[in-house]
């Protein structure tokens, strides 16, 4: 099955930036999505970012123009550069994985998405 694992989270100052890493391993699918969804304690899980096996992206409007989702195809490594941020982007970070692809106004939708990794913690204090 397929596995995922995030690192990179920490803690941050307001305005400052992390970058988010997310290996991928066990997978053998052509057509594929892969996601960032974000949970803070008492709030619903958010979609932050989405990607393609072609490369199509989505955001959310609350990250636009501050996230940056990419993939490194030939290292099964997802990213997501954060910057500017803010402390409403504290939260856990989860790297989710689907085998196909998805509509664009669906790829931030976590009913999708099959596999999870663990999570990692950004604080932005």
């Amino acid at each position: 099955d397929v596995q995922l694992v995030e690192s990179g989270g920490g803690l941050v100052q307001p305005g400052g930036s992390l970058r988010l890493s997310c290996a991928a391993s066990g997978f053998s699918h052509s057509s594929y999505s892969m996601a960032w969804f974000r949970q803070a304690p008492g709030k619903e899980r958010e979609g932050v970012a989405a990607i393609d096996s072609d490369g199509d992206t989505k955001y959310a409007d609350s990250v636009k123009g501050r996230f940056t989702i990419s993939k490194d195809n030939a290292e099964n490594t997802l990213y997501l550069q954060m910057n500017s941020l803010a402390s409403e982007d504290t939260a856990m970070y989860y790297c989710a994985y689907a085998s196909f692809t998805i509509s664009p106004r669906a790829q931030l939708v976590s009913h999708w998405y099959s596999y999870w990794g663990q999570g990692t913690q950004v604080t932005v204090s």
